[in-house]
């Protein structure tokens, strides 16, 4: 079947170029940020972490409604012993983390998306949250709403010890595939990039005028690599993570 729009959008794998990122501003909450260094290993298992993730997106964004509910239940599994991972509104921070990165990723790539389609995958991403407790009128109206509660989130955020820990073990993980290696360090010059100025400050992060020069090339090779490359090709991890789900 052909991929709506939508699918297309939600399914290009260049969006996990953004995963670190919507990552750190989902720590930079305190709550998550304990919940996270208790409960999750990114020192031994990024790989793991980040299929996880994956998984969950792709599922309840691109998949059936057996799909999100499969992998809501594991997702609930996994957080019943976390402290505050039931909160709704967390919830809510960690589904805005995710959709405000890959629309930033997705505009810095390809440009602005035309507004029914933003709309589009705006309501899209609101299952993301309300998959697991997250209420449905809890996710802003509109995506102006969205764009107000997001300036008023990031104002009340502060990256704790925990944080700082956790983007340690992000970019230096103490196990992980030679791959893995050999990309972190495009992956973090993105990641730190991409932060809000105030939240990458607070991690600790350098940007100073040659890693901004650095960044720009780097978008550039990303853009180039991106053209060259057929979406069928760039939409594979979704569609073998999905295909994972519905034969496990």
């Amino acid at each position: 079947m052909r991929p709506t729009a939508v699918e297309r959008w939600a399914a290009d794998g260049v969006l996990i170029v953004g995963g670190a990122r919507a990552i750190l501003l989902q720590v930079a909450d305190p709550v998550v940020a304990a919940g996270v260094a208790r409960h999750s290993d990114f020192a031994h298992r990024p790989v793991q972490r980040l299929v996880r993730t994956l998984g969950y997106a792709y599922a309840v964004v691109l998949g059936t409604e057996a799909d999100s509910r499969a992998v809501a239940r594991h997702v609930d599994a996994a957080h019943r012993p976390v402290a505050g991972a039931a909160d709704a509104d967390r919830q809510l921070w960690v589904a805005a983390t995710l959709y405000d990165t890959a629309g930033l990723v997705h505009e810095r790539v390809f440009g602005p998306t035309p507004t029914p389609l933003a709309d589009e995958v705006y309501a899209r991403y609101a299952r993301l949250g309300t998959a697991l407790q997250m209420p449905a009128a809890l996710w802003p109206g509109t995506r102006a709403a969205f764009e107000s509660y997001w300036a008023d989130a990031l104002e009340r955020l502060t990256v704790t010890d925990d944080a700082r820990s956790i983007a340690h073990d992000l970019f230096h993980p103490a196990v992980a595939p030679l791959w893995v290696r050999a990309a972190l360090p495009l992956a973090q010059l993105l990641t730190v990039e991409l932060l809000p100025e105030g939240i990458r400050e607070a991690y600790g992060f350098e940007f100073g005028p040659a890693r901004r020069r650095r960044a720009r090339v780097a978008w550039m090779i990303v853009r180039a690599l991106v053209a060259v490359t057929p979406w069928t090709l760039r939409s594979t991890p979704a569609r073998r993570l999905l295909r994972r789900i519905r034969t496990r």
